[in-house]
Formats: structure tokens, C-alpha cells, sequence
């Protein structure tokens, strides 16, 4: 109630540029998430500018049109939620939003990274041929199956070291012949046991290769 009444009394002038640092922080989860698109609704009723500082990455897509993800002091990248999420443009950002594996392979050509002796295609920033590359992908764009995939390119074959049931999902660790590890998370009727062979579909368009 006290952060709520702190917001009114900021709004109640009518300011031209609100400064929000970390308001959420102190909430519990069902409440911050309450007041994520609270916050929402009164910038799209007001239309005044916010500059709003969060650690939290569900409060930044929520509140935010522009983002800007900070390293170190300076700006690694700026754009709409979709641009950031999507289209991360270097490892840092790719790591910092939302739920990626990076993994290093060689590069191939400008658009091929060899994994664990399979070639990925990929998409984003050209690749120098012998470089070491990361490329990133989002956990929940793998597809994990207990038959081999047939007809589809980046099929990478896997074996199970861990599996955790989250009620909605289950996250499974996965290990391919090179000892890379990925994440996966899957429906949560998709029950594979640690120890099965499996293969993971790495859909070309959601490989990327981030600038560095």
C-alpha cells in the first residue's frame, strides 16, 4: 500500500518524466505482478515518459516500448522488447534476456556453425569462416524427441542427464557427443528419463549468431 500511495503522490503533479527504480522490489509475487500492469495502464492513460529501472526481465517486456540493456555502464543494446528477445545482437544480451543457451561451435561459412560434428544453420550477424561463434537459442524453441526427426535441417542428437517436473513444463539438461549442454523445456506431458537418447530440433531461424 505504501509503494502504491508513493506512485499516486508522484502522479498527483502531473510530471512531464517519472523515475522508477526498482518500485516493485519489496512486493510479493502475486502483487508485483499486479502492479506491473498498473504501472502499464496508468503511462497508456497519462502518457507522460518513464524511465524505469529493473533487474526484473517479465517487468521490462511488460512496462516498457523502448529497452536498453546496460553492461558495465554502457548501453549493449536498445530496442522494442520484440528486437531484444528475438533479436539479440551480441552474447551479453542473449544471456542477460530471457532463458538462452550459448554455445560456441566453429564457423562453417557465414551462415553455418559446426556443433558437436553437425552443421547448424544460423541466422543474424555473418560469421567469419574458422572463428570460434556463439550462437543462442532459446530454451523453450528447442524441440527434444525420442525419434530422430526426419526431413529437418540442425538435428542434433542428445543424451538426458536431468529432468524436473515444473507442473506446466518440464526442464530437461541435455548433453550432445561434443559435452556441450543445452536446456530444453518442453510440455509437460513429455516425459523422457534421465540416460534416453534423444534429438533436438534447432530451428534454423532461431539460431543466432550474436555480433561478439
Amino acid at each position: 500500500q505504501q509503494q502504491r500511495v508513493a506512485l499516486a503522490r508522484a502522479l498527483i503533479v502531473e510530471p512531464e518524466t517519472l523515475l522508477l527504480d526498482e518500485p516493485l522490489s519489496n512486493l510479493d509475487a502475486n502483487l508485483r505482478e499486479e502492479m506491473r500492469f498498473e504501472v502499464r495502464r496508468l503511462h497508456d492513460a497519462y502518457r507522460y515518459t518513464t524511465v524505469y529501472v529493473t533487474h526484473d526481465q517479465s517487468e521490462a517486456m511488460t512496462t516498457a516500448d523502448l529497452i536498453a540493456v546496460m553492461n558495465a555502464g554502457k548501453i549493449e543494446q536498445a530496442g522494442s522488447p520484440e528486437d531484444i528477445y528475438d533479436r539479440p545482437r551480441s552474447e551479453f544480451v542473449a544471456r542477460f534476456i530471457g532463458s538462452s543457451n550459448v554455445i560456441k561451435g566453429k564457423a562453417l561459412d557465414a551462415n553455418t556453425v559446426s556443433l558437436a560434428g553437425v552443421p547448424l544453420r544460423v541466422t543474424g550477424e555473418p560469421v567469419k569462416a574458422g572463428a570460434d561463434t556463439p550462437v543462442s537459442i532459446r530454451q523453450h524453441q528447442i524441440t527434444l524427441s525420442a525419434t530422430e526427426p526426419s526431413g529437418k535441417d540442425n538435428v542434433v542428437p542428445a543424451t538426458v542427464t536431468r529432468q524436473v517436473f515444473l507442473g506446466s513444463s518440464r526442464d530437461y539438461m541435455v548433453e550432445v557427443a561434443d559435452g556441450t549442454s543445452f536446456r530444453v523445456v518442453t510440455a509437460a506431458s513429455e516425459a523422457i528419463s534421465p540416460g534416453s537418447k534423444v534429438w533436438l530440433h534447432l530451428p534454423p531461424d532461431r539460431c543466432r549468431a550474436p555480433a561478439g
